[in-house]
């Protein structure tokens, strides 16, 4: 293995991996030499995504290591039985550890006003992006190689450092998530567990709409919105470095000290 590719030959799961930030992420753990596997909760967006990563590998001269396995967490009842199949097969039974977890996934999340909001608008947003999180860290230790090389990776939000009118329960399930980051690097040990608040990012949930994306880029002091090629760089970099846990990294062009409040995104 080389110095600074630590990536290479390592066994690297994103749920979540077949768009947006997720894809990316698992595309450049395949351009560092990892094995990859992705889940999302559609078969036919997998098996896309997969061919996807096939070619790509394929256009910059690598083997096509990736393959993908569908997992559905939105339901609450079913979303362990469902980890479980999926880490039994991403392990080949636990015969072949993971070396890092990348979390990503998560459903569009309800941009309810505060006089509006009921229980089941609450719970609702912790299905995929808290429930899941938690019950794959429950997992982790049967299906990880136990050291500090080993990461697991979540994703949350800008607002969790910088929160916006009327967001406040999304802002929530960001701040929710970093504070699980540093919970489960305890509970995880050796294992690093950390976070990436994402600022606007150009991904499907995000949408293409000129004038939203004009406003989002005014909500940065880059004066961009983020490609998900430029956030993946801050998951590899969470999975390299063996020295960093319990922590949140940001990439969001700034936002937490722009001039405007008018629009945020949780991805």
């Amino acid at each position: 293995m080389s110095k600074y590719n630590k990536l290479q030959g390592t066994r690297v799961l994103v749920v979540g991996g077949t768009s947006g930030i997720g894809y990316a992420v698992a595309e450049a753990a395949l351009e560092s030499g990892a094995t990859v596997y992705i889940s999302s909760s559609n078969q036919t967006k997998i098996d896309a995504a997969v061919a996807q990563l096939h070619a790509h590998a394929q256009a910059v001269k690598l083997e096509p290591l990736a393959s993908g396995r569908a997992c559905d967490l939105s339901n609450n009842a079913t979303t362990e039985a469902n980890l479980v199949a999926l880490l039994d097969w991403a392990t080949e039974r636990k015969t072949k550890l993971l070396n890092h977890v990348v979390f990503t996934a998560g459903d569009s999340l309800p941009r309810t006003p505060l006089g509006d909001i009921t229980g089941d608008t609450i719970l609702g947003g912790f299905s995929v992006r808290i429930v899941g999180v938690l019950l794959l860290a429950k997992l982790l230790p049967t299906y990880a190689a136990r050291s500090n090389k080993t990461s697991y990776t979540l994703t949350s939000g800008s607002l969790a450092a910088r929160p916006a009118p009327g967001m406040g329960l999304v802002t929530g399930f960001a701040a929710a998530v970093d504070g699980y980051a540093r919970g489960l690097a305890v509970d995880l040990k050796p294992i690093r567990v950390n976070a990436v608040q994402a600022g606007a990012i150009r991904t499907p949930l995000l949408g293409e709409n000129p004038a939203v994306l004009e406003r989002y880029a005014k909500d940065s002091i880059t004066g961009t919105v983020g490609r998900p090629e430029e956030i993946a760089e801050a998951y590899l970099y969470l999975m390299k470095d063996s020295f960093i846990t319990a922590s949140s990294i940001e990439s969001s062009g700034g936002r937490t000290v722009g001039a405007s409040q008018e629009v945020s995104e949780f991805n």
